[in-house]
């Protein structure tokens, strides 16, 4: 193994340059992992493209990307969990262990954690990466390298379900229809939801929604989406005020999106804000949220989620396969950036194949 390593170092806004470094040494207990393939990610998108994403801004040269898998080249010293040349999926976040969050099973609120790609964190846009191995599972021999990578983006979606509570009968509407919605909305699928509802701008995000079990798509071109979706699921017992959906999700991150899940939820529903606007401050209609009761819930990444998402994709479950419609190698990196914001009619998860 040589003692450097190709790496997409992210230098400014459209930046992005290929440089050699030092391939990482692994602590006692890290594994040092060949990386295969990444997945690129709406955030690392909007550090490409405009170098911050809220009060994370990129000040100094930094690794992109997050969802990874690659195969263990070496172990540390106090590692005996994992050989190398097993094949794993990276979780990138890793905690303290210790506050009252990580103990509490709540480690994505954890204050002090490290998250791949987040300024000034590295990511995997690279050949190796050094990571607690307590982090690192070991993937099934039916699932691929690029099926790995997808773990990431489908605990996003397993903990949105999670967060609305999703339960047998229910009925579900996803704001969005790109690969956390997709995923988010299979998630509602395999928790018991019976009617799901997907809306997006895109036919073809809507065509594959409804290839992996919608009920209903909605193409809100016309900005008809809450009529709709108040017709698909009317109760002819109850006033128009109160007709709705037990939950509904925003995975898009933008403003008329999240207005439009709001206003969809029934009284007494929950409204699960998985996307994140670009502007912080958003004007909504506070007043008839409270007065419908709606629980409004925020989703900060997960905690626990990659051994049921493992699990979920080896049975056949939940379909990740699919989802990944583009590859591009490392040194295309950059080009695999600008795809990914400029042709979301026919890109859904663009995967950097690192070994290729």
């Amino acid at each position: 193994m040589s003692d450097s390593m190709q790496c997409a170092v992210l230098h400014g806004v459209r930046d992005v340059r290929i440089e050699e470094r030092p391939v990482p040494t692994p602590q006692p207990h890290e594994v040092l992992v060949r990386i295969s393939r990444v997945g690129v990610c709406g955030s690392d998108v909007h550090y490409y493209t405009q170098g911050r994403i809220g009060d994370y801004v990129v000040r100094s040269p930094m690794i992109l990307g997050h969802e990874s898998a690659g195969t263990v080249a070496a172990v540390g010293s106090a590692v005996s969990t994992l050989q190398v040349g097993q094949r794993v999926a990276l979780e990138p976040g890793y905690t303290c262990r210790q506050c009252r969050y990580c103990k509490s099973g709540h480690y994505n609120l954890c204050p002090h954690v490290t998250f791949m790609a987040t300024p000034p964190i590295d990511g995997a846009f690279c050949e190796y990466v050094a990571w607690p191995a307590d982090f690192c599972f070991a993937l099934p021999a039916s699932l691929s390298d690029a099926a790995g990578a997808m773990m990431e983006p489908l605990a996003v979606g397993l903990w949105a379900a999670h967060r609305g509570q999703v339960a047998p009968g229910d009925t579900v509407a996803v704001f969005g229809a790109g690969p956390i919605g997709l995923l988010t909305l299979q998630a509602c699928r395999v928790a018991g939801a019976t009617t799901l509802i997907a809306v997006d701008v895109h036919e073809r995000r809507l065509q594959h929604a409804a290839r992996l079990g919608a009920t209903h798509i909605i193409n809100d071109r016309d900005h008809r989406a809450v009529e709709r979706i108040r017709e698909t699921v009317a109760d002819s017992t109850l006033p128009a005020s109160h007709q709705g959906v037990d939950v509904a999700f925003e995975t898009a991150g933008a403003i008329p999106t999240t207005r439009n899940a709001l206003a969809v939820t029934r009284p007494g529903g929950v409204t699960v804000l998985v996307g994140l606007p670009p502007d912080p401050l958003v004007e909504l209609d506070i007043v008839s949220a409270a007065s419908k009761e709606i629980d409004i819930r925020g989703q900060f990444r997960y905690a626990n989620r990659y051994p049921p998402a493992l699990a979920l994709v080896e049975s056949g479950r939940i379909d990740v396969d699919t989802l990944v419609t583009h590859h591009f190698a490392l040194e295309q990196a950059a080009e695999a950036l600008a795809f990914a914001d400029e042709h979301k009619d026919v890109a859904l998860k663009v995967m950097v194949d690192v070994d290729r």
